[in-house]
């Protein structure tokens, strides 16, 4: 029996090694193809995309006391996204510019004209001059985006040009607040590492279609970064060739949302238990020709439910510009309806819808 032993138990033993050797390399070798294919995309998608990422430079001036007056500078990232030289960046990046110089990804340097900005979506268009076609990204659809997708962010953070980061699409729908004050809606949330000067470069999928446009990132967290999505980002740049801005509407009151007691929700057969309470009303604008006044508050326009302050802004939209709207108020212990008629949002205004 122990010659047996001796002579089976380590063919067993042997074999079973094999078997483990065996699954190891396979499973090894499945590992590696994966990460082959998942290095494959991102490299693919940065040869198609990194040609048309730009590294943008402004120089501003500090309008004050005469000795005091010094330029400025910033810089951050964008995109060309046509051949004839029109690319897109933040509205921040370029904010105050008295100047504007981008440096393709060859390293030519090229002056830049601003075509227009939305600070209220945080996007601009910018236009170079080439004597010949550039390199330009395809526009791939955000609406069909899918949480826990390919993200690959490329730029310039803190001045190191062609930086490629990757990670996933983290969430979708997420509201962001912009300089101007107003919300953009529909932004993309992503754990590609974003870092001051990214602003304004492009967000890609796995394929090299640019799904939006790096905008932020919260700088006491963790891979929490933010992007316009690219949907947002054509109806832009459309409003902007067509009319040189984004045209909104603009009752001209300022507010914020507040509750309204359940026995009213109850009595007047509210579909919610918010509203928006006007603070203020500038006057000669369409809210004081209609008759409103400080302390009514706001639940409905144009057949729409109003919920807060945010909703107001999604509904003033070129829609209703020009147009009569009903507007639905509770006013002490009633309900009134108004008809006003918004306008086009003025292009200076100092807070307000």
């Amino acid at each position: 029996m122990s010659i047996l032993k001796q002579d089976v138990l380590p063919q067993w033993l042997s074999d079973d090694g094999h078997a483990a050797s065996g699954a190891a390399e396979a499973a090894s070798d499945d590992d590696g193809r994966l990460l082959d294919a998942y290095s494959g995309a991102v490299v693919g998608a940065l040869e198609r995309v990194a040609p048309a990422v730009t590294f943008i430079e402004v120089t501003g001036r500090t309008r004050g006391a005469v000795r005091s007056r010094r330029a400025e500078r910033g810089n951050g990232s964008g995109f060309l996204f046509t051949p004839d030289g029109y690319l897109l960046t933040n509205s921040h990046v370029v904010e105050g510019a008295d100047e504007i110089t981008v440096r393709l990804n060859d390293d030519t340097l090229f002056h830049a004209d601003l075509v227009g900005s939305d600070p209220d979506s945080d996007l601009a268009v910018l236009r170079i001059g080439s004597p010949g076609a550039l390199p330009y990204v395809e526009f791939g659809d955000s609406s069909r985006l899918k949480v826990g997708q390919v993200a690959i962010a490329i730029g310039n953070p803190l001045g190191y040009s062609k930086t490629v980061t990757t990670g996933v699409v983290s969430a979708l729908g997420r509201t962001l607040r912009t300089s101007s004050g107003r919300l953009m809606h529909d932004v993309i949330q992503t754990d590609a590492a974003l870092n001051p000067g990214n602003s304004g470069g492009p967000l890609c999928d796995s394929k090299g279609r640019v799904i939006g446009v790096n905008t932020a990132m919260i700088p006491q967290a963790q891979a929490i970064c933010f992007a316009t999505g690219i949907n947002t980002a054509k109806w832009v740049i459309g409003q902007l060739f067509a009319h040189g801005r984004v045209r909104r509407a603009y009752i001209g009151v300022s507010g914020a949302t507040v509750p309204i007691a359940t026995r009213v929700v109850r009595h007047f057969s509210l579909s919610g238990n918010t509203a928006v309470h006007v603070a203020d009303i500038v006057p000669g604008s369409p809210a004081a020709r209609a008759g409103v006044q400080t302390g009514d508050r706001v639940v409905a326009l144009d057949g729409v439910r109003i919920n807060g302050i945010d909703g107001l802004q999604r509904k003033l939209d070129a829609s209703l510009i020009g147009r009569d709207c009903e507007l639905q108020l509770l006013r002490r212990s009633s309900v009134m309806k108004l008809t006003i008629r918004p306008i086009e949002m003025p292009a200076h205004r100092d807070g307000g819808k």
